[in-house]
């Protein structure tokens, strides 16, 4: 079973900032698109941000935009998710998939069946921001 593991949650003030990494240690990232997604209590899962395969281009919810960075270090089998201006309503649990289906990203950060298949997952990251 391929599993992803996420990091670099915490507790920051409002403005701070925070990296989340995402590994997998036994699965090829390189290969595929990779997303961000997060869960706040009480909410649906949302998509954050995703990166393609290589360096490939990125993309971003408008909530994040401008604030996020997704950014991945190849030889290290890692992704990146880096966080500034960080506001209260950013705190959730932070998720990483990998797009089984694409090694580009569509678009589209949040999850189309058929168009996506985010297979597998971390276990997630808590971000807690308070004001």
């Amino acid at each position: 079973q391929v599993q992803l593991v996420e990091s670099g949650g915490g507790l920051v003030q409002s403005g701070g900032s925070l990296r989340l990494s995402c590994v997998a240690p036994d699965f090829t990232l390189d290969y595929y698109a990779i997303g961000w997604f997060r869960q706040a209590p009480g909410k649906e899962r949302e998509g954050v941000s995703c990166i393609s395969y290589g360096q490939g281009s990125t993309y971003y919810a408008d909530s994040v935009k401008g604030r996020f960075t997704a950014s991945r270090d190849n030889a290290k089998n890692t992704v990146y998710l880096q966080m500034n201006s960080l506001k209260p309503e950013d705190t959730a649990v932070y998720y990483c998939a990998a797009d089984i289906q694409n090694s580009r990203c569509t678009g589209d950060v949040s999850i189309r069946p058929g168009l996506h298949e985010y297979r597998y997952w971390g276990q997630g990251t808590q971000v807690t921001v308070s004001s």
